[in-house]
């Protein structure tokens, strides 16, 4: 899903005088429509308009709300209207000043040796030192690949966040799920346990655990419900629908194993990521100041024409070519005369190249110590995925049987029995958040290294709500 300025705009932008560019403004438009594709905005691509309440009901798959996001969400169309805007703007600098037109009256017209002048008019142009508008359009065009990659930032932004906002409801929804289960079988031995207390077989302590315990997982599941509808309004806000919209089931997440080890996240990162291609335009940018700088110390030409009206000469005997008007031709050139703020302007960019390259080694190193932040989590939370899903949560479900075989036989109390089920909820639950970390973590490395960093080793086989005994 990236975007990039395709050669051939560069190119008829920075290589092709202002009229040149005003004849190929057609293939441009043609080049950046074709770009674009089927994303330019709701209202042209036939999509419904902003806000209105598209459905989503049946099982959700990620690659759909991702694509619902693309085509609503307003963050995009805005850094999308901006690049179109930054394009734009380039025949809007590269072009020739507007030319002045001065019409002077004379109440009182002057008199001359062919008559009396009414009045006079004339018109100028200002024509720029010749390369100066070329650099002031790479300026334009360096802006215009800065808007293009703040577009993709704003795409990969997005599509983070619908992910991260996924897989959240996802293990709200996963613990609401085995809230539920455990409510269910923990009323059913806080009932045993009253009637064994009842019949003497259980004490008033064991009842009240149990009853504690079910209170704590009824409050658990209002929380997960007040979890749930928070985190609905946040993914209808990235698809741009009413806050209250209805999310239908959300198809269980498939995550794989973690294959690029850090080194090469960190070389992939450095050629996709946004910030640190801004930057490296910025270095351009830097060097198209400077020279820009110094075409500015030179001198600009100007060139007019120049006509008054003269009238009839109230003499006796009139010159041959009385009441002639007059018509002159206008050449002139501005004179770099301050050299101290010549010198400045140049000194200025240069600052601001040094600034530039500063910039790119502050965002490169940023970047590493967040993608090695990151690397750290989505390893450890796979790590603890397997911990739980191959060990911890199966022989939890193992002591469960236990407990309750020794409690029927009698060689364990009932409060046994209750703690190896809140052993086994926790756990059920712990790798339920485990999954959905690692995929939240997953995403925000790929997004920093801009590609797949996984294999094709599935981590993430079965809901976490799966019944057990």
């Amino acid at each position: 899903m990236k975007h990039r300025i395709s050669q051939r705009v560069v190119k008829a932008f920075t290589m092709h005088t202002p009229w040149r560019a005003w004849r190929l403004f057609p293939a441009l438009l043609s080049g950046i429509v074709l770009s674009i594709g089927t994303s330019i905005s709701a209202d042209d691509s036939g999509q419904p308009p902003a806000g209105e309440k598209r459905p989503l009901t049946g099982t959700l798959r990620l690659a759909n709300l991702i694509d619902q996001a693309y085509a609503h969400n307003p963050s995009i169309q805005m850094a999308r209207e901006a690049w179109k805007a930054s394009v734009e703007n380039y025949r809007i600098t590269t072009g020739y000043p507007d030319p002045p037109l001065m019409v002077t009256w004379f109440p009182e017209p002057i008199e001359t040796r062919l008559g009396p002048q009414d009045w006079n008019a004339q018109i100028s142009q200002m024509i720029p030192f010749p390369g100066k508008l070329t650099k002031a359009g790479e300026l334009v065009t360096a802006d215009a690949r800065i808007a293009r990659l703040k577009l993709d930032m704003a795409v990969k932004e997005t599509i983070l966040a619908v992910q991260e906002s996924y897989y959240e409801l996802w293990y709200i929804r996963q613990a609401k799920t085995v809230t539920e289960h455990n409510a269910r079988l923990l009323d059913h031995l806080r009932k045993i346990s009253e009637t064994a207390h009842a019949d003497d077989r259980a004490t008033l302590t064991d009842v009240i655990k149990a009853q504690s315990q079910s209170g704590q997982l009824r409050y658990d599941a209002l929380l997960l419900e007040a979890l749930e509808q928070t985190e609905m309004v946040r993914l209808n806000g990235l698809l741009n629908r009413p806050p209250e919209s209805a999310v239908g089931e959300l198809e269980a997440p498939v995550l794989s194993l973690l294959s690029a080890d850090v080194e090469t996240i960190y070389g992939l990162a450095e050629a996709n990521q946004e910030e640190i291609l801004m930057a490296q335009v910025g270095v351009d940018k830097g060097d198209t100041k400077v020279s820009l700088a110094r075409f500015q110390n030179l001198p600009d030409f100007k060139v007019g024409l120049f006509y008054a009206g003269i009238g009839e000469p109230d003499v006796p005997v009139q010159p041959k070519d009385a009441g002639r008007d007059a018509i002159g031709l206008q050449a002139g050139i501005s004179i770099p005369l301050w050299f101290g703020r010549n010198n400045s302007r140049v000194d200025k960019a240069m600052a601001e190249k040094s600034m530039a390259r500063a910039e790119k080694v502050v965002r490169v190193n940023a970047v590493r110590t967040k993608i090695r932040t990151l690397f750290f989590k989505a390893r450890n939370a796979q790590r603890v995925v397997s911990l739980y899903e191959t060990d911890l949560v199966p022989q939890a479900a193992r002591s469960m049987e236990i407990a309750q075989v020794w409690y029927r036989e009698g060689e364990s109390s009932f409060t046994d029995f209750i703690e190896t089920q809140s052993v086994w909820y926790n756990f059920q639950l712990a790798l339920a958040r485990a999954k959905a970390d690692y995929g939240i973590n997953l995403a925000r490395l790929e997004r920093m290294a801009g590609t797949h960093l996984t294999g094709d080793v599935q981590i993430l086989t079965e809901p976490a709500g799966k019944e057990q005994p």
